[in-house]
């Protein structure tokens, strides 16, 4: 069977590769250009950014190692289009999007897909720590048997046809296992360090980016407490998230939270936690890989953020019209919970935390402030 591995330059989709080819695989593996990685390209010096010019070299000499044929192709326009720009766009609207989701729907599995098939390959694979099978006549997402380098959050929005042409070599071991093997493979990539950052935003920083891109995220506006004090002035709301404690600049006598961005006035709300607990979300574009949510809910265990413990919930779809609408549904928590930010995954797990169920992105206002909080600025 001819397989395309995007092959990033790291141990794990080097390893994945290798795999493979023992396997009995015809593996062709893929380097993406993703994002102008190096300063003669436009973009800046990062060695462990996963198209930057060293990681390349590193791909190619495992695929030379082991009998791989490799390519790299230029995915550049399509990553502006599909990942940087709904990036940016969630930002200039008050959301804190995930980039990571959007790459492995669009690019890893979109377009890294479609030109595997231009090749004749019949699947992709990764180096993502996940597993998928084939359960209850539908293909699932099983996490992986390292539990604390799970990537099965990133990869919920994968669709069935998605699920069904891809493999994870590397699901089924412990990273430790990973480096073990690829060192007795002598692979050269066996101990290289793993890159933990989005893979876009420079040296500088978040911040930095942003400022640089969407700079009209950055005026300068009131910073108020929920109760209508004004307690200072921002430098932007793009530099601000909900839950957000650290580097508000404000002096209080209890711990404030971010807890409210409206960007129609420009306003920082800042209160304690407890203004941050919610018992439901709303859920918008959801995917969901057992097929449509049951009418009286779907028990589970959610995570709003990929490191976060997984809390007891009950998905609800959304009626319309008298029927469901399955890209919506409301997540309904056991206990109160701290609210993420619009825009962000919310990824729903069986009680054993053995499956992914799918998800969707949290959906709301932005977190828009009652009017007789945010009118008290306009008078100063």
């Amino acid at each position: 069977m001819r397989i395309v591995v995007g092959m990033s330059g790291g141990v794990d989709s080097s390893l994945s590769a290798a795999l493979l080819k023992e396997r009995g695989d015809e593996v062709v593996g893929v380097t993406m250009k993703l994002w102008p990685c190096a300063e003669q390209d436009g973009g800046f010096t990062r060695e462990d950014a996963c198209c930057s010019p060293s990681e390349t070299v590193d791909a190619r000499s495992v695929a030379v190692a082991t009998g791989v044929k490799h390519y790299v192709i230029d995915l550049e326009d399509e990553f502006r289009r599909q990942v940087v720009a709904d990036f940016l766009g969630g930002y200039a609207q008050g959301e804190t999007p995930n980039p990571c989701v959007r790459c492995n729907e669009t690019i890893k599995f979109g377009s890294l897909w479609e030109h595997a098939r231009s090749l004749g390959a019949e699947r992709v694979a990764t180096g993502h720590y996940a597993r998928v099978e084939r359960a209850f006549d539908r293909w699932v997402l099983r996490t992986a048997v390292d539990r604390t380098k799970d990537q099965t959050y990133f990869l919920f929005s994968l669709t069935q046809e998605q699920l069904a042409a891809a493999e994870f070599p590397v699901g089924g071991m412990t990273k430790d296992e990973v480096r073990d093997a690829s060192r007795r493979r002598g692979l050269a990539t066996a101990d290289k360090r793993e890159s933990m950052d989005i893979c876009f935003i420079g040296k500088n920083g978040m911040a930095d980016f942003l400022r640089q891109n969407i700079p009209e995220a950055f005026v300068p506006g009131p910073i108020v407490h929920e109760n209508g004090d004004v307690l200072g002035e921002h430098q932007g709301l793009g530099a601000y998230t909900i839950g957000q404690r650290k580097g508000l600049g404000v002096a209080w006598g209890e711990p404030l939270f971010v807890v409210r961005l409206d960007h129609q006035r420009n306003v920082v709300v800042l209160g304690p936690k407890s203004s941050l607990l919610v018992t439901e979300l709303p859920l918008r574009a959801c995917t969901w890989h057992l097929g449509a949510l049951p009418a009286d809910g779907l028990p589970c265990r959610v995570r709003m953020r990929h490191r976060m413990t997984p809390v007891v919930a009950v998905i609800h779809p959304v009626p319309r019209s008298g029927t469901s609408d399955a890209s919506r549904a409301i997540v309904r928590f056991a206990q109160p919970q701290v609210r993420a930010s619009v825009g962000q995954a919310c990824v729903a797990y069986d009680d054993r935390e053995d499956l992914c169920l799918g998800g969707g992105w949290i959906d709301g206002d932005g977190g828009c402030a009652p009017s007789s909080v945010l009118s008290a600025p306009s008078d100063s």
